[in-house]
Formats: C-alpha cells, structure tokens, sequence
C-alpha cells in the first residue's frame, strides 16, 4: 500500500490559495484552513501506512478534538485505493474495525475521494453500510463545491450523472462547502443559498448545519443570526447540527462549539440531539420507497419541526 501510495500523494494535494479563506473573522478563517490541512495530513497519512494498525496509531495522535478530520482524510485515502485496486474492500473493512466509531468521517471522506479520482460514486454504495454509506455523496458534494466552487455554487450546475436522490445528498454536503466558502459569513451564506432553486435549499441548509455544527467557526451572535435568517428551514438545519453532535459524542470528542450550535439552534443540548440521532436510526426499513438515510433525515426534521411549532405556540400565548 506505501508503494502505489506515495504515487498517489501528488493528486490530493490542496493548494495554498484555497486554503486562504476570506478573513472577515481571522479566527474563523484559521479555524477553517486548520481543519483542512488536518483532512489532507490524514490522508497522506494512508498512503503511508502499511497497516491498519500503524495508520490508527498515527490518526490517533492527532488531538482529540480535530482526530474526526483525520479518519474523514483517511476515508478519502482508503476509497482512492480501493478504486485502483477494486478487488479489496479496505474501506469497509476499516469501518467494521479499527475505525468503527467515525461512522460519519470515513464514508465522507471517501466521497472526497471518490471526487478526486473523478470516479461515480453510486456504484460506490454497495461497498458500505446501506443506511450511512450515503454519505459518500454528501463528502462528494463538499468536494465539488469546495473545488469547483464556480461550477456547483455559482453556476449552480447539477450532476447529471446523479440519480435524483443521490444530487439531494450532493447538495447536502455542497451546503457544508458552502459553509466553508462564505468563511462563515453567515450573510454571505444566506445570499448565496437564495440564488438556488426553492427545491434544493432544505438539502443545502441541512448541510450548513452539520458543518456549522461539527467544524463550527462561529460565535453565538452569528448563529443566532443564522436561526433567524434560515427562515421555514431551520428543521433542516437543526437536524444538520443534531447528526454533528452526534458523530462528536460517538467518538467522545464533543466541542464547545456544537454545544452552542445545539442550544441555539436545536433547543437542546449536545447531548439531547445525539440521543434523538441514535433514536431515529433504529428499525429503519430495509426495502422502503424512500432510502433508510432519506426516512432517518425525515424523523430528525419532523422532530424538529414539531418543537419548533411547540417554542412559537408557547410564545404566542405569553404574548
């Protein structure tokens, strides 16, 4: 794995340019580079690595709070290798082992990958999980919009290559890009999410939340900000920053940060939303119409939204 590897490392790479964030807040746009170099170091990492046992011990010194980045930089690693040599599974292997607890940061990383190599990430699916394999293409939608911002956000181009679920979850992760973009400007993120069709904007807010939520770079005033400028999608939000408090709590690494996010914008804590996320994913259906990952959102958003009716009813009437 070194081997082809260290041929490898050239293509995932991230330029110095895009890692140079607008600073309207300095400490945002630091945040957001740190979080990038981490994934990239994670990654480059794998291909090092000859084993799973040595890639672990090495993710494993990151500190604890930014470790999720670096299993997200292996995932893109592993799905790169697995699409040069198809005939492993690495990983798959590596969710049901050593990396079993970044349910969310290893398949979104191998969306990234998957990206990269400019490989169709559909046929990836069979590979993971059938309900979080999903998020391959929230990782590739990020990738995307992150890379191609011109393209996917300001042309506002659509996949065709997509089926017409898998561009719902593309958008989900082009809303966590676009977090990235706009440096949590959270005007900037509102203009932009304006420009796309009406049908697209739950997804795209949905996504926000996770990265709101989970990477974070926002201090109180701008969240709440963004709970009032989010308009009749703050269910999709919440359930955004509610999956991010659950993929920290997973792995035991919350953070200030997706504790503000829950308690401005879920209601609850950090703790309550993840709870609520481990709740929804049970007994989901197997072979329903919709995608087990599309009915788990759903419950996410109807519990939100029922809360949300719940806080407006409760102000009318002391008012």
């Amino acid at each position: 794995m070194t081997a082809l590897g260290n041929l490898l490392r050239p293509f995932f790479g991230v330029s110095e340019e895009l890692t140079s964030f607008s600073e309207h807040d300095r400490q945002a746009a630091q945040r957001l580079k740190l979080v990038i170099n981490t994934v990239t170091k994670g990654c480059q990492i794998t291909f090092q690595s000859g084993s799973f046992t040595t890639l672990v011990s090495r993710l494993n010194a990151f500190e604890v709070e930014l470790r999720g980045y670096a299993y997200e930089g292996a995932g893109i690693g592993l799905a790169a290798l697995d699409c040069i040599m198809p005939w492993k599974n690495r990983t798959r292997a590596f969710l049901n082992g050593p990396g079993s607890d970044f349910i969310y940061a290893v398949p979104l990383g191998a969306g990234m990958g998957l990206a990269r190599l400019r490989r169709k990430p559909e046929p990836f699916l069979a590979r993971l999980d059938p309900v979080l394999g999903w998020l391959i293409l929230d990782g590739y939608g990020f990738h995307e919009g992150f890379f191609s911002s011109r393209r996917y956000i300001q042309k506002r181009e659509v996949p065709a290559h997509l089926s017409p679920y898998a561009r719902r979850v593309f958008d989900h992760g082009l809303g966590r890009s676009i977090w990235f973009t706009s440096s949590t400007n959270v005007e900037r993120v509102v203009a932009i999410i304006a420009t796309f069709p009406v049908a697209r904007r739950a997804d795209l807010w949905g996504g926000v939340g996770l990265a709101c939520g989970y990477t974070g770079g926002a201090d109180r005033a701008a969240i709440e900000l963004l709970r009032t400028a989010v308009g009749v999608y703050l269910p999709e939000l919440a359930m955004g920053v509610a999956i991010a408090a659950n993929a920290r709590h997973t792995v035991g690494n919350a953070a200030q940060y997706v504790e503000l996010g829950c308690e401005v914008l879920c209601g609850v804590s950090s703790q309550t939303a993840s709870h609520m996320v481990d709740v929804a994913r049970e007994n989901l259906p197997a072979n329903g119409v919709e995608p087990a990952y599309e009915v788990w959102r759903q419950r996410l958003v109807a519990q939100f939204a029922a809360q949300t009716r719940d806080v407006d009813q409760r102000k009318e009437a002391k008012s």
